[in-house]
């Protein structure tokens, strides 16, 4: 690959592929849209007053795309990504961003997949070109495959050592069972262990596609110049129509029942979740729900807090918690408590949510969710990383990128009858429980979930 700095024009591959681009100007212009061949969408945002710029490769595939047999197959790949490319050893790819004081790494979900870096504006160029570089051009060797399994059989070792951590995979399980959702993100270790490197690598272009991506850039930069680097480091890549892969669409098929789930080690804690199924990314009533999350367990002034620990000293970690997928949601309340008092804080938390179905919230336990979560939300685009995750998440993932104000704006819309009504629903839902510890009945625990 070339490398391209601000001051340079496009190539002449690159130029081509820009000819024509339409671009969209979003969010009052600070954010910018264009679609390049093939359908690879690229979006930037100028951050003003920053020396810093953050690019991240967004790819629409996590785990809910793998079937049992290639199970964990996703976060394999983001391992072997690093490894190398025909121009990078994986040392060259390391140290070309940490010798300028950057930060370089990846995650996988089970939506999607994510590759980033974070520099110096003036770095921008080489991030870009390393990054993109990994994304469209890794070799996967069959060596890299056998060592970085290893790799990946140790991490998963060192999440299976963390009950707090795993609960929440065996609650995903009790309540969407075994479908591509309700497995583990880091797959198994006998699915890692089955898994080749000719399986890894069909994967790989089959699911690596310019449809698949979106590159996300933020910070000190200029739109245009960005999306030059970013034409020349896909060249390559880039054919056909500028056709575009959208959200997820459709509906999830909810496994069956939620139904309770036990995994007995001899730990010192009992690690529960008790929840239901929540809300898909889209829904408009996922305003709603994050405040009645926070309101009942977002803070030490929730209501799990101050009833939990604070007034009992039952447990010393209570949360409540939604996460949301594409057309499927989770609803969750996490307690680490003493194995002899799990049932006892279960009940609690079930009693805390029943009652705001019955009675509703306070307009101060409502005033102070909203405040907490309008805090938490600005703040947390302080810094060109999270600007840059707003956008690759936008495009990819929710298919529409809200201002702050229009996400204030949401959040300040909900009211007290709608934090109700959705407690409502969520209590007449089926509930299913996760539990990890030393427990020999799963009776002790049968009656809460229904």
């Amino acid at each position: 690959m070339t490398q391209l700095d601000e001051t340079q024009t496009p190539s002449a591959r690159a130029a081509a592929l820009l000819a024509g681009r339409p671009t969209v100007e979003l969010l009052g212009g600070s954010a910018r849209r264009t679609v390049l061949p093939g359908g690879l969408r690229v979006l930037t945002e100028q951050v003003p007053g920053v020396r810093s710029a953050a690019i991240g490769v967004w790819v629409g595939v996590g785990s809910r795309d793998e079937d049992p047999a290639t199970a964990g197959c996703s976060h394999f790949l983001e391992h072997l990504l690093f490894k190398g490319t025909p121009s990078r050893d994986a040392l060259t790819i390391s140290a070309s961003v940490e010798a300028v004081g950057g930060d370089l790494n990846a995650f996988t979900a089970k939506e999607y997949t994510c590759y980033y870096a974070r520099v110096l504006d003036e770095d921008l160029p080489m991030a870009i070109d390393v990054v993109c570089d990994m994304v469209a051009n890794s070799v996967i060797t069959a060596a890299d495959v056998e060592a970085e399994r290893g790799v990946i059989l140790e991490e998963i070792a060192m999440h299976e050592d963390d009950p707090g951590d795993v609960v929440h995979d065996v609650f995903a399980e009790a309540v969407l069972g075994s479908s591509s959702l309700g497995r583990p993100v880091l797959g198994t270790i006998d699915s890692i262990e089955a898994l080749h490197r000719d399986t890894i690598a069909e994967y790989y272009r089959g699911r690596y596609t310019a449809p698949a991506l979106v590159v996300a850039v933020a910070g000190n930069i200029d739109h245009d110049r960005t999306l030059a680097m970013v034409a020349e480091a896909f060249a390559d890549r880039l054919a056909g129509p500028a056709d575009s892969a959208g959200p997820r669409g459709g509906a999830y098929g909810y496994p069956g029942k939620p139904g309770l789930l036990v995994s007995r080690r001899p730990t010192e804690q009992a690690n529960v979740v008790l929840g239901t199924a929540g809300m898909s990314r889209r829904d408009p009533r996922r305003f709603a729900l994050g405040l009645l999350s926070t309101a009942l367990g977002g803070g030490m002034s929730s209501r799990l807090f101050q009833e939990v620990r604070e007034k009992r000293g039952l447990a010393y970690s209570v949360y409540s918690f939604a996460t949301h997928f594409a057309d499927a949601g989770l609803f969750g309340l996490y307690a680490g408590c003493a194995p002899k008092r799990a049932r006892e804080v279960l009940e609690i938390c079930r009693d805390e949510v029943r009652q705001i179905a019955e009675r509703g919230i306070t307009q101060e336990e409502l005033d102070r969710a909203r405040g907490q979560t309008r805090g938490s939300l600005v703040l947390g685009l302080e810094d060109t990383g999270s600007r840059m995750s707003r956008l690759g998440k936008g495009e990819l993932v929710h298919g529409e990128l809200l201002s702050v104000d229009e996400v204030l704006a949401r959040v300040d819309a909900v009211t007290l009858g709608d934090v109700q009504a959705i407690a409502g629903e969520l209590v007449a839902q089926p509930w299913g429980l996760g539990v990890i510890g030393p427990f020999k009945n799963d009776s002790d625990f049968a009656a809460l979930v229904s």
